[in-house]
This record gives C-alpha cells, sequence and structure tokens, in this order.
C-alpha cells in the first residue's frame, strides 16, 4: 500500500471518526491498483487548489491591527531602479542611490511595507514595483503562464496518444512491406547464426 493511500485512508478514517454518518467511499472499501492510482492525483490536485485559493482571499489586516516594521533590504529586493530598469537590490547608479534615500526616510518614518510601496509608485510610477500587481490587467501577468502551461498538458494528452498509434501503425506496415533477403544475404545470415549458436 502506497504512502499517500494510507495517509488518505488515515485522513478520511478521521473524517468517519469524527462524523459515523459519514460513508467510506468504494475506492477505499476496496483496496485496487486503479483507486490508489487516482487517489493521490486527486488528493494532489485539491491540497494545491486549497491553497491557491487560500492564499487568494487572504484577509488584510484591519486597518487598526500592529504593522511590522518594515527595512530597506526587504524592499530593494522588490523594487527595480526606474532608469537601470534591474531590481534595486543591484542597481549601481546615482537614481539607485536616490531611490534607496527616499526608501530609508519612508522607512525611518515607521511606514509599512505597503506604504513605502505606494509612495514609490506616486514618486516613480508603476514600472517601479518589481512585481505585477495582483489585480486588475496586471493579475494576466499571473495567470496566462497558468494557463498556457494548463492547455499544453492537455493537448499533449490528448495528442500524444494520437502520435504513438500513429507510428505503431506505421512500423507495421512498414515491417510488413519488408523487402526479402536476396540468396547472398540469407546465406550470410544462416552462416553468421550458425557461427553464435
Amino acid at each position: 500500500m502506497s504512502r499517500a493511500r494510507r495517509a488518505l485512508g488515515a485522513v478520511l478514517a478521521g473524517v468517519r471518526t469524527a462524523n459515523p454518518a459519514f460513508p467510506a467511499p468504494p475506492a477505499l472499501a476496496t483496496p485496487t491498483l486503479a483507486a490508489a492510482t487516482l487517489a493521490t492525483p486527486v488528493l494532489a490536485a485539491a491540497v494545491l487548489a486549497t491553497a491557491l485559493f487560500a492564499t487568494a482571499v487572504a484577509p488584510t489586516a484591519p486597518a487598526g491591527a500592529a504593522v511590522a516594521r518594515t527595512s530597506l533590504p526587504a524592499i530593494e529586493s522588490q523594487v527595480m531602479c526606474v532608469t537601470c530598469k534591474i531590481p534595486l537590490i543591484v542597481a549601481e547608479s546615482a537614481q539607485a542611490d536616490r531611490e534607496r534615500a527616499y526608501i530609508q526616510g519612508l522607512v525611518e518614518q515607521g511606514d509599512s511595507e505597503a506604504q513605502v510601496k505606494r509612495a514609490l509608485v506616486e514618486q516613480y510610477g508603476p514600472r517601479v514595483l518589481a512585481l505585477p500587481a495582483t489585480h486588475g490587467f496586471e493579475l494576466a501577468a499571473y495567470l496566462v503562464p497558468i494557463v498556457v502551461a494548463a492547455l499544453a498538458v492537455a493537448m499533449l494528452a490528448l495528442l500524444l496518444p494520437r502520435w504513438r498509434r500513429r507510428a505503431r501503425a506505421q512500423a507495421l506496415v512498414a515491417g510488413g512491406a519488408a523487402a526479402p533477403l536476396s540468396p547472398a544475404d540469407a546465406a550470410r545470415l544462416e552462416a553468421d547464426r550458425a557461427r553464435f549458436d
């Protein structure tokens, strides 16, 4: 029994113990290879979907809540030098030094990370942020690669069996249409077989 199957069984057993009316799913009632093979990807997909949903709808801190102080290195790695077009943490220019001084002033005032980023966007524009925003049109920067990867996997899942069937069919056709050996080649083949036997 695989480790993932045992873990899934333990989780479901805990649910059944907490709620006796919860029926045992047929896949776990009778252990089969198909059930074990299906349970692992389904469990992984469920965990991944839950994690993505939790991060997408995570509540933000209330207005009166204490905000952790930020530091210059924490902000430097998340913003860009507007003239060099590289992360501020590695930028070596007069503009990068001015941005660092501006950020340090905001940090010393006690601004939070979000407040510092907002001030930088007001001062230099949205191009100062190293990552696109997670709302509006900028959300496409995160979603498009995921959708493209999912479509590529789906296309491979659909086309790979067809390609394999076509290759097998061509191999059968090519194998059946092989030219017969000439008498000289047949004699040489028999001599080689006899020598290696």
